[in-house]
């Protein structure tokens, strides 16, 4: 990637949803990026399109970009000719880039792995509650639906834990939970024998196996064609009595008909923070299910969090501007493996 020589400070330009800036962002992070460069405002831009808009991407080296942030099309581009640089203070950027960004070499950035942390830690909690039986136990008091929960089976110590997935989400759920007495399976057709070793888990290489195996399959892999419902009725059915599946990555990488069918039978617990359709209308009988835990869509970064998100895209413009190779590059060959 080339390292951009260091010049005339730049103009950068912030672009997300009308009125997130000041959630977004810190004050202190908004003085950095002016003392980096001159700052387009008061206010983002929410769109691309008009005379107005044209004419501040006309003069935009550094683009910082938030939710909401419009699509980079090869036309809007035509407009920005100084465009270097596109961080993007949120998690995927895959409907923020198309092709002409990659053509003209555009340096992309993404705080993905910032976003990372929150997803991470839900994950951690559920699994820990569901080890523990809290859920199910819970249904139980609320309504004295009976559950299978074995009492020989409650709790955390030598549970078995398996991640699909080791993206920032998955690597920083091995993280979390290495303090615990589990044992972590981890599978993913793109982790070598000694990364995995290096992450201190077992490396599974067949999907099937691993569903065998576990107490609890903690979904982390991006929505690309090789993995839409690779969750599907065999791998269900391959979950032991009483096992979890939880998913906080993308709805399609479950068979959504195959897992109410499966969840009707009530042998399983379900912990979804992502559904198809998003969110579930009210009478969706998923909702319904005593063994079905289903938030909408908040494991990913929220409120408190969201600075951090900010810290990540601050921190590369900060890098770009010093000459600085970036910290979380995206290249047009990421695509394929992220979410």
């Amino acid at each position: 990637m080339t390292i951009r020589a260091r010049r005339a400070r730049p103009t950068i330009t912030l672009a997300m949803l009308p009125g997130l800036l000041p959630h977004a962002f810190t004050a202190d992070q908004l003085e950095r990026l002016g003392r980096l460069g001159r700052v387009h405002g008061p206010e983002p831009l929410g769109s691309f399109d008009g005379d107005a808009a044209r004419a501040v991407l006309a003069d935009t080296e550094v683009l910082v970009g938030h939710w909401g942030c419009p699509t980079l099309t090869a036309e809007v581009l035509e407009a920005a000719p100084r465009l270097r640089l596109f961080a993007y203070a949120a998690g995927t950027v895959k409907w923020q880039v198309t092709d002409a960004v990659w053509d003209r070499g555009i340096v992309v950035t993404s705080a993905a792995a910032a976003n990372a942390v929150p997803v991470a830690e839900y994950a951690l909690a559920m699994i820990l509650l569901a080890n523990k039986g809290v859920l199910a136990f819970r249904e139980q008091l609320r309504s004295g639906a009976h559950l299978p929960v074995d009492p020989s089976r409650v709790g955390n110590r030598d549970k078995v834990v398996g991640i699909v997935g080791a993206s920032f989400v998955g690597r920083r759920l091995i993280e979390l939970l290495r303090p615990f007495e589990l044992h972590v399976l981890v599978y993913d057709p793109y982790l070598g024998p000694d990364e995995a070793e290096r992450l201190g888990v077992q490396r599974v290489d067949d999907l099937d196996e691993l569903c065998a195996r576990v107490d609890v399959l903690s979904l982390h892999a991006p929505d690309v064609p090789a993995t839409r419902g690779m969750i599907g009725a065999a791998q269900l059915a391959l979950l032991r009595d009483g096992a979890t599946l939880l998913n906080t990555a993308r709805p399609a990488l479950v068979d959504h008909e195959a897992l109410l069918a499966e969840a009707r039978r009530g042998r399983v617990q379900v912990i979804l923070d992502v559904t198809d359709p998003e969110p579930l209308p009210p009478d969706h009988p998923l909702l319904g299910l005593p063994n079905v835990f289903v938030t909408p869509h908040v494991a990913g970064s929220m409120g408190t969090e969201l600075p951090r998100l900010a810290e990540l895209a601050v921190e590369e413009v900060e890098r770009y501007v010093a000459g600085a190779p970036p910290r979380y590059p995206v290249r047009r060959e990421d695509l394929d493996r992220i979410a």
